[in-house]
């Protein structure tokens, strides 16, 4: 099928019928999917569907950085999304995807860190970010960083009474946000570039640039997956198509 796959893109033809330049669809963003967690928000890009939940809860900060909040980033990929999922501890394929989402945000300082300071060396902020795929019909890092970003930025405080969260009650003072970095993938097949790959086109994927690029189109993170090498020019291509993606994408973000 892999190469199958290749001799079909080589005419600059995808099985869905899409140019190599363009995104599934639709592509929606969905706010306020729990009224539990203190942000949420699911993305339904073609038939890929994903959620993420933000949780908030207080702590004692890191040793090295006593007047910061802690971000922690985790997904789950369900079994019922994919039968190539498997129950039991995350693998390989979810500790990437937190990974990527999280460097995106975490690289690009999206979030104000310093105000998730309660007092300094001794209690902080930590900012939960669970990300669950619902349905995997490919390109999962980018629609779970879109759903991430889309989350943070309509997260709201919980409310505080001394030490202690008084859970399911808000207040209306919304996650200190300093950017929103949006995450795009391009993908290399052959000897061809697109972005947005099937589950099909996945399977086939010599290698994967993503990028996290800021409102300035400031690249403040980047990741290369796959196990093909690439030549300074498809780097350069393939991060140039990424940014061109990625603008699209920021307007969907409300």
């Amino acid at each position: 099928m892999n190469n199958y796959t290749k001799t079909v893109l080589e005419s600059g033809v995808r099985f869905d019928g899409r140019k190599l330049d363009e995104f599934k669809k639709p592509i929606i963003i969905e706010l306020g999917i729990s009224k539990n967690a203190e942000g949420s928000a699911k993305v339904t890009w073609g038939e890929t569907e994903v959620a993420v939940g933000i949780k908030m809860n207080v702590g004692t900060p890191y040793p090295d950085s006593p007047d910061k909040g802690v971000l922690i980033t985790g997904a789950e990929l369900a079994p019922m999304s994919s039968p190539d999922f498997e129950t039991g501890p995350p693998g390989q394929q979810a500790i990437e995807l937190a990974r990527v989402v999280d460097r995106g945000i975490r690289e690009s300082n999206m979030i104000d860190t310093k105000k998730l300071c309660i007092k300094e060396g001794e209690l902080v902020w930590t900012v939960f970010l669970d990300i669950y795929i619902l349905n995997d019909s490919g390109n999962l890092i980018d629609a779970a960083a879109l759903a991430a970003v889309a989350a943070l930025s309509n997260t709201v405080f919980p409310k505080l009474e001394g030490n202690q969260i008084k859970f399911g009650e808000f207040t209306k003072n919304k996650l200190p946000i300093n950017l929103l970095p949006i995450t795009s993938t391009a993908v290399k097949i052959g000897n061809k570039i697109l972005v947005d790959p099937s589950l099909d086109e996945e399977k086939a994927i010599d290698a994967r640039i993503t990028v996290a690029v800021s409102e300035k189109g400031d690249i403040h993170a980047m990741q290369k997956g796959g196990s093909v090498g690439l030549t300074i020019d498809e780097v350069d291509q393939m991060i140039d198509l990424a940014i061109k993606k990625s603008k699209e994408l920021r307007k969907l973000i409300k």
